[in-house]
């Protein structure tokens, strides 16, 4: 079953303290999110004229903002992360596959792309209604990301014209997916192993099915503009933290374990990329199992 969630301090002086830490925070990102958004609308007025520096500009500030808050997890809170796996050349593009547990996943992925160098390239697959959201979707809207709205019929058309802008001009990315398609709770692990059953599928104990299609459409679309797709498998420590968790501080270190698997040794039939997928998610299930007993993930490649 997945990690349980992260217990609060039981002191309350310390519950204090790290409450007063993270309202000061909290305030300073929130405004200057805003400021962000009205730049990033001021950019609109050399679209026409530049996509070229439209999108530089807007590059910029998403390096920025998401660099403050990766800064000052790191500065305030003394936030690590450790890296095990393979080695990730810098500045490659790349579709990252990532289990989902909570909100952290987003900021630990964050951290793991700056040290890449592509923490301004980011682009994510997120609900269609985010971009709605003041701040944080406003922004995305900027960026090249993908705002689904699960249903494949609804989004594949518009996914492929997204990568092939992509493509054509030659836009450097990071590509975040969960492919999970959602939050892993006990109560989807159980009905997730229920649909494995009944498609004959592994059952899994710490992630959840993936689902293919957005994976294999991600693959096609971007094959000649990618060098690796990455598989991150996310272990917290001494449980799952909520966002607000994290920005008091209560996250001092959590692990990535990392896969690089250069796009040209990815099959080329949808088929075959979808069960690529599976394996990866069945041995995905194996690292945190040893992650949970150990304490660490394994330092061979291959369990």
């Amino acid at each position: 079953m997945p990690l349980a969630p992260l217990p609060d301090p039981t002191s309350r002086l310390e519950r204090l303290r790290r409450l007063s830490v993270a309202l000061p925070i909290t305030s300073f990102l929130g405004s200057t999110l805003l400021a962000f958004n009205a730049l990033q609308t001021a950019s609109l007025a050399v679209k026409p004229v530049s996509r070229g520096t439209f999108r530089r500009l807007n590059r910029e500030a998403a390096d920025t903002w998401w660099g403050w808050c990766v800064g000052i997890a790191e500065t305030v809170h003394g936030a690590t992360i450790v890296v095990t796996g393979d080695e990730v050349p810098p500045r490659e593009n790349d579709i990252v596959v990532a289990n989902h547990q909570q909100m952290p996943d987003i900021t630990l992925l964050m951290q793991f792309a700056r040290s890449k160098g592509r923490l301004g390239d980011l682009k994510w697959f997120v609900k269609k209604v985010v971009k709605y959201v003041p701040g944080v979707g406003w922004g995305m809207v900027f960026l090249d990301c993908l705002f689904v709205e699960r249903r494949w019929t609804d989004d594949q058309d518009r996914i492929a014209r997204t990568f092939h802008q992509i493509v054509t001009e030659r836009i450097p990315l990071w590509l975040i997916t969960f492919v999970e398609g959602t939050r892993i709770t006990p109560t989807k692990v159980e009905s997730a192993q229920a649909y494995a059953r009944k498609r004959g599928l592994p059952t899994t104990d710490h992630v959840l099915v993936p689902r293919t299609k957005g994976f294999v459409a991600s693959v096609q679309g971007l094959r000649s503009h990618i060098d690796a797709v990455y598989d991150v498998t996310i272990g917290y420590e001494k449980g799952v933290p909520s966002l607000w968790q994290y920005i008091k501080g209560q996250v001092p270190q959590a692990h990535l374990h990392v896969r690089r698997y250069p796009v040209d040794e990815l099959p080329d039939a949808p088929e075959q990329l979808a069960d690529w997928l599976f394996e990866r998610f069945q041995e995905k299930d194996g690292l945190l199992a040893h992650y949970y007993e150990h304490g660490a993930f394994p330092a061979q490649r291959d369990l």
